[in-house]
C-alpha cells in the first residue's frame, strides 16, 4: 500500500494512504487525538491506577503511535503490571518508513521513539510476538493480516482501540459482524473507544449488543464514541438510543 509521511499540526507524524485516500490520524494532531480518544476518554489512564493486569486489542496498528503512548505512560508512572497489547494490521509499513516517524515532543520519555522501527522489522504474515522493553512487563502481539482471519480463543480484552480507516472507505471493519467478534474477544467490562461518530457505525455496535454512548470528540470534532458490554462503564456518558439505532441498522436505514 502506497503511503506518504506528513507532520500534523501538533508536530507528530502521520501517514497518508493513497489506497484509502485518508490520513491515518487527525491532521490537526495525531498524538493529541490518540491520547484523548484512547487513553483519556476510554478511562484507561484511571484504570491503570488500580489494575493488576491489562489486555488491549487494537484494530489498526498504523504507525504504532497508540502502543508507543502506552509504553510512555507505563514508564512515566513506573507501572509494572503484565500488559498484553494485541493489534491487527493488514498493511504494515516497513522499518525504514517507521524510522521517519517522530512523536518525541509528545513523550515524557522521547527515547522510546527509537523503538518504532523494531516493531515493524521482519514482520511475517500471521502472529508476531515482540518484547519491546526490558524495563516493562509488556508483550506486543502484531497480527499481520485481516481481522476476519484473526482468532485467539483465550483473548479477553479490557480495552479496544477501534482505529481503522473510516467506514466510508473501510466498511468491513464497521459492521455488526465485526463488533460481534470484538465482543467475543472482550472481557465482560471491556470498553471500546473510537474516533468515529457515524450513526451507521454506532448502529452496528448496537446490533451487536454493545452499550453505546457519545462524548465530545478531539480537536474540534463534535463527537466520538465510547461503547461497553457493561452499562456501568458508561454512567458518565450520554447513551444513544440503542434499540432504535440497532433497528435502523438491521433494516438498512443507513444504506
Amino acid at each position: 500500500m502506497s503511503t506518504s509521511i506528513h507532520k500534523t499540526k501538533d508536530g507528530s507524524s502521520t501517514l497518508y494512504s493513497d489506497t484509502f485516500e485518508q490520513f491515518y490520524h487527525n491532521p490537526n494532531g495525531a498524538a493529541t487525538e490518540s491520547l484523548y480518544v484512547f487513553f483519556e476518554k476510554s478511562g484507561l489512564i484511571n484504570y491503570l491506577k488500580t489494575a493488576d493486569s491489562l489486555t488491549i486489542l487494537e484494530i489498526g496498528f498504523g504507525t504504532g503511535l497508540n502502543f508507543l503512548l502506552l509504553l510512555d505512560i507505563l514508564k512515566q508512572h513506573n507501572i509494572q503490571i503484565p500488559v498484553e497489547f494485541w493489534t491487527i494490521e493488514a498493511f504494515p509499513v516497513d522499518a525504514e518508513t517507521a524510522e521517519e516517524f517522530d512523536f518525541r515532543d509528545h513523550l515524557v520519555h522521547p527515547d522510546l521513539n527509537d523503538l518504532l522501527p523494531s516493531f515493524f522489522s521482519d514482520l511475517n504474515p500471521g502472529l508476531n510476538t515482540i518484547k519491546p522493553s526490558e524495563e516493562l512487563n509488556v508483550t506486543l502481539n502484531i497480527y499481520f493480516g485481516k481481522f476476519e482471519d484473526f482468532t485467539v480463543e483465550t483473548l479477553r480484552a479490557d480495552f479496544i482501540f477501534h482505529d481503522p480507516f473510516s467506514p466510508e472507505v473501510n466498511e468491513e471493519l464497521w459492521t455488526d459482524k465485526t463488533f460481534k467478534k470484538l465482543a467475543q474477544l472482550s472481557s465482560p467490562g471491556s470498553v471500546l473507544a473510537t474516533y468515529c461518530a457515524a450513526s451507521k457505525a454506532r448502529g452496528a455496535m448496537c446490533a451487536a449488543d454493545w452499550k453505546v454512548a457519545r462524548t465530545r470528540g478531539a480537536l474540534g470534532k463534535r463527537e466520538m464514541t465510547i461503547a461497553s458490554l457493561s452499562e456501568e462503564k458508561l454512567t458518565d456518558f450520554k447513551r444513544v438510543n440503542e434499540s432504535r439505532l440497532a433497528k435502523r441498522y438491521m433494516t438498512g436505514d443507513f444504506d
